[in-house]
This record gives C-alpha cells, structure tokens and sequence, in this order.
C-alpha cells in the first residue's frame, strides 16, 4: 500500500512538475516578447519605428568605426550589428536597450584575436555559450565581485588607448604599432608625414560633432536658445543623427576628389557587399603561410579573454539596463538580460559577427526618441542589412579621418576625471584598485581588469580579517567587532584580546558584544574554546553577549566549557560585579 501511494504522490508531483514548467507564465518568463506583444498598437509602432530609424543611422557608421578598433574589415562591423535588435526583441527585457558592437568589446576583441577575423567569429560564439550558460545557471551575481573602481578604471583607460588610437587616421598617418606606448611614440616621431588632407577633414569633422553635441545638450536647459517648436526638432533630428550625417558628407567630400584623381584622403577602401552567408563559426584557422590551426590551439590562444570579454559584456549591458530601467520606471530581470546577450552573440557568430554587448550612446537615442518595445530593434537590424545590401560600395569612399572622429567624440565622455576627485573625497583607498586597473589596462586591456580584481578582492579579504573591533573600559573591558567573525579574523581577534586583556597586570575580564556576528564557522569555535581556557586559568571571565539565536545554537552545540553569555551588556557588567557562580 505504501509503495503504491508512493509511486502516486511521485507520478501527481512529476506531472505537477512538467505541467508548471510548459506553462504559460514560465514560457513568458522565457520569452518576454510574450508580455507585450498581445498589448502592441498602431502608436507603439509608429514610435518604434521612428526609434528604430534613427538608431539605425546612428548605428551604421559607429558599426564601421568600431570594426576600425577591432582591427577587422569594415563590414564585420555591420555584420556584429545584425542579430542584436531580432533576438533582444524576443528575449531582453528592457524596451531602451540596442545591443551591438561597441568601442570597448572592440577593444577587448582585438587585444585577444589581433584583428582575425575568423577567430573573431569563433570567439563570438564561446562568449555567447558562456554568457548562456551563466545565465541558466543563474550565475549574474558573479558580477557583483567587479567594484566600482574597477570599473571606472578600465573604461578611462580604454577611453584613453581607443581616442589616442584614432589619431593616427585624423594625421592620416600609416605603419603606427597597435600596442600602446609604441603608438604613442610612434605618432609623435611621424607627425612630419601628417597628411594636411586628412588632417583639416578630421579636425573638421570633430568640429562639427562637438557643435551639434553640444546644440543637443543645451537644448532641455534653461540657457537654450529660444528655437521654435520646429526648430527645435529639427536640431534635435540633426544632432541625434550627427555621426550618419558627418559622415555621409565627408565620404561626399571625399568621392568628389577622387573623381578627379586626387587622392588627397585616406579612404576605407574595398569592403564585401552583400549579406553575411549563414553558416557555423569557423573551428580553425589558416596562417599566412598555410598552416592549419586548430580549434584547440586558437582556444588556448585566447586564454584570459574567453573570461574577460563575456563577463564585461554582461557588465557592461546590465549596467545600461539597469540605468535605463531606474530612469523610466520599469524592471529587467538580469539573468533574462544575459540569456538575451549570449544567444545574440551565439547566432551573430553565424552571420560572421565578433562580440557585440548594450551600446550606451545608441540605447540614449533610443530611449530619447521614445521608443515604446524592444520591436524598434527590428527595424535598426533592417537598415543594417539594407545598408549591407545595397549601401557597401558607397562606404568605399569614407575617410578614415571621419570614422576616426566618430569614435573619438564616442569614447571621450567616458574618461571621467572627476570620479578620482570623489573617490579622494569618499574613499581614498578605493584609489587604489582604481589606480591599477588604469595603468595596467594600458599594458593589456584584459589584464587590467584581471588585475583590478585581484587588488578589490584583497581589500575586500583584509576588511574580513581586520574587522574593526570599538572598545571601553567600564571596569571590565567591552569589546564590539564592527562585523561578522569568520576564520581569517580569528587570530586578529585573539591578538587583540591577548594583549588588551589578558597579557595587561593584572589581567582583565572581557564583555564580547557579537550583536554583529551572525555566522560563526569552525575555526572561530577553536579560538574561543582556547581563549575560554586561558580566561579560566589567570580566574577572570569571558562573556558573551547579545548573541544572536543562530550563533547561540552553534556555540552551545560546540559545547564550550565555562561559557557564559547574557541579552545585555549591561546584564553581563552586573554578572561580573556580583561575581556570581557559573551556571
């Protein structure tokens, strides 16, 4: 009888099992689309369509510029940008977000594959398998172990390699080393051989993207100029689409030139038109001289960054989402935004795209011109292939001068100086990991982050064994640690009660107030079992107080000898004045 009413309640909560997980919330948990789509109307799509085109014109000439700092052909740079806006629409959970190709995963891109194009695609698609498997583990909170300074550091110094990058194609200079100090020294040894050509077009460029930034910024505070309401849309339309206009005109500029023979620009060059073939990521590679590399070989090649690169693409993502989120009132749910992330990376490996993350300036458009669902997506992604398809020959004649002033003015907000001023001001040790991270990213971007991390991990580990530890004397010694006890404090603890008690003449009974302790672990039991011995033998007292239940439990199952313990410290300070006998 038992067996069969077993053998029942097993088949009702199996089949309570499957019913739950092929039911519709749990489908609509996995595929948020599900939570809007049945609410979408004609004013959504208007607006999602006006979000989507001016993405799209914002997002082509950045895709061209950034596969610039990724070392690849111009068109990887549009190929990254396909997949983001179909799959974010079906899986991301915030209506702001764009995902695609940005200066910084370009920068991480080429510091692992050297500008490869094939390997490109390959890590494309390990980064999206680990960011899909973080987020089916569940395993977002990984993140949390990134700090702040970190952070902040990284992205200056990245900031600073990208933009000083650039300079190169504004001198119109050629043979300048990828490598950091190299290319600082080599740009200022070949300035004599700056095309002037180059040099007026990028400098003019830069001009003009400044200009309209800065008409856009002025245009919500109360200094602005008193524009009509159609002006002021229309400065509002010519500053959002600022980098697709610039460039346009200078590849214009730059056609009329070449038309009569004058090659006084250096130009992009040939770029494959059409679209990407749909096809499985490479899993080898062949070299210059015709040599097969493995797909174990090139993974071993990518060491650190198969762990860098899709953990600051989580980062990076989530922290825009979140931003956005808290700015327009809605939620994300963080680990749909890194299921979101990883297959967009997975299936952009299969149109030939590198890593892609959120884009920070493109999700401000998007979230400006009022986008309404993750569908405006789509129709960025559009514009992405139509330019694909029929707009390649065009990008033949875009100076790199203006490509390069499009990522400068992209990147430069992102050196924040004034974040050393208010860690000085907060936190003078958070300078700390902050300071190495910046220095270091500037040898190898990777190992900067790697780095930054190690150095907050250490702080983080020398504030878990040094807690602070507030004393008084009220005849007995009270002794408050300000956190939790866990095993590497212990000797730091007994240190302190040693000399402060026990080595003083004559020796002194301590109040231990652990209101602040939640947890206490094994190690930490030996200690005061110790320290409860040595207490007992110079014949003063060691007493706990404000205990709280959990740790009272463990503390009375490790079976202490002469334990003591009280709710108060007041109550503990009368115990030892009446000397009353153990209980």
């Amino acid at each position: 009888f038992l067996s069969d009413h077993s053998l029942q309640i097993k088949t009702w909560l199996s089949d309570k099992h499957i019913r739950s997980c092929c039911s519709y919330s749990t489908l609509r948990a996995w595929l948020p689309i599900l939570s809007w789509l049945p609410r979408y109307n004609l004013k959504w799509l208007q607006m999602d369509v006006l979000a989507g085109i001016t993405v799209g014109l914002t997002a082509v000439p950045q895709a061209l510029a950034y596969a610039e700092i990724a070392g690849l052909p111009v068109q990887y740079g549009l190929y990254s940008a396909i997949m983001g806006g179909f799959i974010y629409t079906l899986l991301g959970t915030s209506k702001d977000v764009t995902l695609g190709p940005t200066a910084i995963m370009s920068l991480l891109c080429f510091s692992v594959v050297g500008g490869q194009p094939h390997r490109a695609v390959l890590l494309s698609c390990l980064c999206g398998l680990i960011q899909a498997t973080m987020a089916l583990l569940r395993l977002g909170f990984l993140l949390d172990f990134i700090s702040f300074p970190v952070i902040k550091g990284f992205t200056c110094a990245a900031a600073v390699t990208i933009g000083f990058g650039q300079v190169k194609n504004i001198l119109g200079l050629k043979g300048i080393p990828h490598e950091f100090s190299l290319a600082v020294y080599y740009t200022f040894y070949k300035i004599p051989e700056a095309r002037i050509g180059d040099v007026v077009l990028g400098l003019l460029c830069l001009g003009v993207l400044v200009m309209l930034l800065f008409m856009k910024a002025t245009l919500g505070s109360d200094d602005s100029p008193p524009y009509s309401r159609v002006a002021r849309k229309l400065v509002w339309a010519v500053a959002t689409t600022r980098n697709a206009l610039v460039v346009m005109a200078a590849a214009i500029v730059a056609y009329s030139w070449e038309a009569y023979d004058h090659h006084v620009f250096s130009i992009t060059g040939e770029s494959t038109q059409g679209l990407p073939p749909f096809r499985l990521p490479p899993t080898s590679d062949t070299t210059a001289n015709g040599s097969i590399v493995s797909f174990g070989e090139i993974v071993e090649g990518f060491g650190g960054g198969l762990a860098v690169i899709p953990l600051m693409g989580l980062l990076e993502s989530i922290a825009i989402a979140k931003a956005f989120a808290s700015q327009n009132g809605y939620r994300i749910d963080a680990n749909q935004e890194l299921l979101a992330i990883g297959v967009t990376n997975i299936m952009g490996s299969f149109v030939s795209a590198y890593p892609v993350t959120g884009s920070f300036g493109r999700t401000a458009v998007n979230s400006q011109t009022g986008v309404c669902t993750p569908a405006g997506g789509i129709v960025t992604s559009a514009i992405v292939l139509l330019s694909l398809a029929f707009l390649m020959p065009a990008f033949y004649y875009i100076p790199k001068a203006s490509l390069a002033a499009v990522i400068i003015c992209a990147v430069a907000p992102m050196v924040d100086y004034r974040i050393v001023t208010k860690m000085w001001r907060i936190r003078k040790l958070d300078l700390l990991p902050f300071v190495v991270t910046f220095l270091t990213s500037f040898w190898q971007v990777q190992y900067g982050i790697i780095a930054g991390v190690a150095v907050s991990g250490a702080l983080l580990l020398y504030n878990v064994a040094r807690p602070q530890i507030k004393m008084w004397d009220h005849g007995m010694l009270v002794m408050e640690p300000s956190s939790g006890l866990s095993f590497p404090a212990t000797e730091y603890l007994s240190h302190i009660i040693h000399t402060q008690a026990l080595q003083a003449f004559p020796p002194r009974s301590v109040v231990l107030d652990c209101h602040h302790v939640s947890t206490i672990d094994y190690t930490v039991i030996t200690e005061l079992r110790d320290l409860l011995a040595q207490f007992k033998l110079r014949n003063v007292q060691l007493i706990f107080s404000r205990l709280q239940p959990s740790v009272l439990e463990v503390l009375l199952a490790a079976d202490l000898q002469a334990l003591r313990y009280t709710d108060s410290v007041e109550a503990a300070l009368q115990l030892e004045s009446e000397n009353l006998p153990d209980d």
